[in-house]
């Protein structure tokens, strides 16, 4: 039968790479829960994003997996999962088959960008009320800034902050290249196979929510996973003019299917 696979991405946190907290008048509220079965999410089918370094990935209603390879640790998917305390009906564990990074990602460089990987799972997975798809982007395609996407997971709600038991979303607008390259935001840093979201000192992700999906919903009213977690401010979370970057999804869908035609 064929397999599951996810995509996945391959930095170090640099600095916390992000999640769901507003702050207000000084005052630091946590993000909005995800409603079980109401959030938005990536893709599930026969591949998943996510990225790589040291952090979580979240995924299609509720996925979550720690996830740094190394020989000496066993991993495993979670499926389905939204309370990370609660044993949940039509939440399952899948252990990875495979994990495949991309040959370019270099962990001493992580703004060159190529922070993507693929797991492949050891079985495959049904479509379920709690466990759905999400679609990969066309390939090359840009989002347009002001577009409101949404990033997921359970990283922590703040700098320093707890980490919740339930998930966590919060909206984030994308911020085009043009902008998010000027010196007084990421300059050089980012990259074009990189989405910029959020930095309005607001609402972004955080230490955790690497690897987590960044969703738009396109024109026909599907979701897409535009981005994958992967770095942020070494200021802290929700910093002004830092948006939370992504791998962009769309830069790599050749690699994607070379890989999975390979594997």
């Amino acid at each position: 039968p064929q397999r599951t696979y996810m995509l996945c991405t391959t930095a170090q946190e640099p600095a916390p790479p992000m999640q769901q907290t507003q702050v207000n008048d000084g005052e630091t509220q946590e993000g909005s829960h995800c409603r079980p079965l109401g959030c938005i999410w990536p893709p599930f089918p026969k591949w998943r994003v996510t990225a790589q370094h040291a952090g979580s990935d979240i995924s299609e209603q509720l996925f979550r997996f720690l996830f740094l390879p190394s020989s000496s640790r066993t991993y495993r998917v979670l499926l389905g999962k939204y309370n990370l305390k609660a044993t949940e009906q039509g939440s399952i564990a899948v252990s990875p088959e495979k994990i495949i990074v991309h040959e370019g990602w270099n962990s001493n460089r992580v703004s060159n960008g190529n922070d993507i990987a693929l797991i492949k799972l050891s079985q495959s997975v049904a479509r379920s009320n709690q466990i759905q798809p999400a679609c990969l982007p066309a390939a090359n395609s840009l989002l347009a800034s002001g577009v409101v996407c949404y990033v997921t997971g359970w990283g922590r709600l703040q700098t320093n902050g707890a980490l919740p038991d339930i998930l966590q979303q919060g909206p984030l607008v994308v911020v085009d290249y043009a902008t998010c390259s000027l010196p007084v935001w990421w300059g050089s840093t980012v990259k074009t196979t990189m989405v910029c979201a959020g930095g309005d000192g607001l609402i972004s992700s955080c230490n955790g929510d690497s690897g987590g999906p960044l969703n738009c919903r396109g024109a026909d009213g599907r979701w897409e996973v535009h981005g994958v977690v992967s770095f942020g401010s070494s200021l802290g979370c929700n910093y002004y003019r830092k948006p939370s970057v992504f791998t962009r999804v769309s830069a790599f869908n050749n690699w994607i299917a070379t890989v999975m035609a390979n594997n």
